[in-house]
């Protein structure tokens, strides 16, 4: 059930779900806000929570709109791309073989077949960041899921246009975005981190914040850190 509240000139969305909690959310790319509040929970509760919440709000829509965007790609020669924190110049090889894409001394190698269009390039291209990922994750999420108590029954990785990850704290499973692969490791490390959390804790109040800084003390250096980075154009904070 959708319904809006007005906090001053901003418009807040409002979603009641079968659920225990409130979750606020901002979204990229402009800031819209939204919260998922408890079916009983009155309008006028949820009014003042967001009242509450409107200095992390402005905070969070002024980041959005401050964080660099990365330029196009268009998968060309010489056009720098990214591997975990790392600059590589691509080298395009067209060649009737099968395509491929490979690191070697700070270049990305593309291999492509020459009738490919730049949509099937992209395509490539995203489909080697999802495997960097996806060879990588077992091992940290082994490592800190040793640490902070909690298992997962299953990841995913994809490409996602707003978030770095998202939780299912009742199915028990994780989403992580292609595009960590991009970032530097401890970026990684921090989302995964802040999503295992989620596992002890759904919401983002007090007790998970106190959750984060006892397994990761050094999370908000991290997560400035990922927020400072280009992102592309759709744009997204964590």
């Amino acid at each position: 059930m959708k319904s809006q509240i007005q906090i001053g000139e901003m418009a807040v969305e409002v979603v009641r779900k079968n659920i225990k909690n409130v979750h606020l959310s901002v979204h990229p790319p402009i800031g819209r806000v939204t919260i998922s509040a408890p079916m009983h929970m009155e309008l006028d509760t949820i009014r003042i929570f967001a009242v509450a919440k409107v200095g992390w709000i402005r905070q969070q829509q002024a980041l959005m709109k401050s964080q660099d965007r990365e330029t196009p790609r268009e998968i060309i020669n010489r056009e720098s791309h990214y591997v975990w924190g790392e600059r590589y110049l691509m080298k395009v090889i067209k060649s009737d073989v099968a395509a491929s894409i490979s690191l070697n001394n700070k270049h990305i190698i593309v291999r492509v077949r020459p009738a490919w269009h730049e949509d099937k390039k992209h395509e490539l291209l995203d489909s080697w960041y999802r495997v960097q990922l996806a060879e990588a994750l077992p091992g940290i999420l082994q490592k800190w899921e040793k640490k902070i108590g909690v298992q997962v029954n299953g990841f995913f990785v994809r490409r996602m246009k707003t978030k770095w990850g998202s939780c299912n704290p009742h199915a028990r499973t994780i989403r992580l975005n292609t595009d960590l692969a991009k970032k530097p490791r401890e970026c990684l490390e921090y989302v995964v981190v802040h999503e295992l959390v989620h596992l002890l804790e759904p919401s983002h109040n007090d007790r998970f914040i106190q959750l984060m800084d006892h397994y990761m003390p050094k999370w908000q250096s991290h997560r400035q850190l990922l927020n400072s980075l280009p992102v592309r154009h759709e744009s997204w904070a964590y």
